[in-house]
C-alpha cells in the first residue's frame, strides 16, 4: 500500500472512531467498508477490523479514566456479561448469511435511535435502578445477547451496549458510553479478534499500525469531546449514529 492509501486508511479510522467514542459504538458504520472497499474479502476485513477497535477503547479508557468517568466494578461486570456470547456470535459468522442477520440488525439499530429521539430525557441524569441481584442477572442475559451479535455483525452492538445501560441500570449518557467503549471496545472486540482468529479467519496485519493509529487517537477525541459536551449532545450524537448505522446496514441488503 503507498502512502497516499495508507494516509486515507488512517484518517477513515479516526473519523470512524471519534465518532464511536463520542456515540458509544459504530465504528464499523465507516471503517468496516473502508476496509472492504480497499480490497479485503469480508472475514478478513471483520477480523482486522476487530484487533483495530480494540485501540478505541484504549484510547477512550486513558480519557475516560483520568475524567473519573469509569467504574471498575461496572467494567468488569459488562464484559464478564457479554463475553460468552461474543465467543458464540464470533464462531457463528462463520456459518450464517450475513446480509440477512445485518438487515434485521439495521432496523433494530433505527429503532433504537427513534426510541431514544421520543424519549427527550433519556440518560440526561443518572437515575441508579436494577443493581440488586436479579436486576444483575437480568442484565447479564441481556449483556450476553448483545455480545451474540458483538461477535457475529460488523457494526452498531456497541450502540445496543449504551442505550440498554441507559434505559436498564439508569446511567447517564456520559457514564453509559465510558463503560461501553472500555468494555466493548477492548474486551468484546479483542476476545472476539482472538475467537474469529482461531476459527481460521486471517488478519490483514500490514494495514494494522495505521488503524490502531487512527482508533486509538478518535478513541481519545471522542472521549475527550464526550467529557467536555453535555448529555444531551452525547445523545444527539448517539441518535444520529445510529440512523446512519442502521440505513447503512439495510443498504446493503437491498
Amino acid at each position: 500500500m503507498d502512502f497516499l492509501s495508507t494516509f486515507g486508511l488512517f484518517i477513515g479510522s479516526l473519523i470512524a472512531n471519534t465518532l464511536a467514542s463520542l456515540a458509544g459504538g459504530g465504528a464499523g458504520l465507516l471503517q468496516l467498508p473502508l476496509l472492504l472497499f480497499l480490497g479485503l474479502g469480508f472475514s478478513v476485513a471483520l477480523a482486522t477490523h476487530k484487533v483495530a477497535s480494540v485501540a478505541l477503547g484504549l484510547g477512550a479508557a486513558l480519557k475516560h479514566w483520568r475524567s473519573g468517568n469509569l467504574d471498575p466494578k461496572l467494567t468488569l461486570y459488562v464484559t464478564l456479561a457479554g463475553a460468552a456470547g461474543v465467543i458464540g456470535g464470533a464462531n457463528l459468522i462463520l456459518f450464517v448469511p450475513g446480509p440477512l442477520a445485518e438487515g434485521l440488525l439495521g432496523g433494530f439499530i433505527i429503532l433504537l435511535g427513534v426510541y431514544s429521539r421520543m424519549r427527550k430525557t433519556l440518560g440526561q441524569e443518572a437515575e441508579p435502578k436494577h443493581r440488586d441481584k436479579m436486576g444483575m442477572v437480568l442484565g447479564c442475559l441481556g449483556l450476553s445477547a448483545i455480545g451474540l451479535l458483538n461477535g457475529s455483525l460488523t457494526a452498531g452492538t456497541g450502540l445496543f451496549v449504551t442505550l440498554f445501560l441507559v434505559r436498564w441500570f439508569g446511567f447517564d449518557y456520559k457514564q453509559a458510553v465510558a463503560l461501553t467503549l472500555v468494555s466493548v471496545g477492548i474486551f468484546w472486540n479483542g476476545l472476539g479478534a482472538a475467537t474469529l482468529a482461531i476459527a481460521g479467519a486471517e488478519i490483514y496485519w500490514p494495514w494494522i499500525p495505521a488503524l490502531l493509529a487512527g482508533s486509538i487517537l478518535g478513541g481519545y477525541l471522542g472521549a475527550y469531546l464526550a467529557d467536555k459536551y453535555s448529555n444531551k449532545m452525547i445523545k444527539i450524537a448517539f441518535e444520529l449514529l445510529t440512523f446512519a448505522v442502521g440505513i447503512k446496514l439495510l443498504w446493503g441488503v437491498l
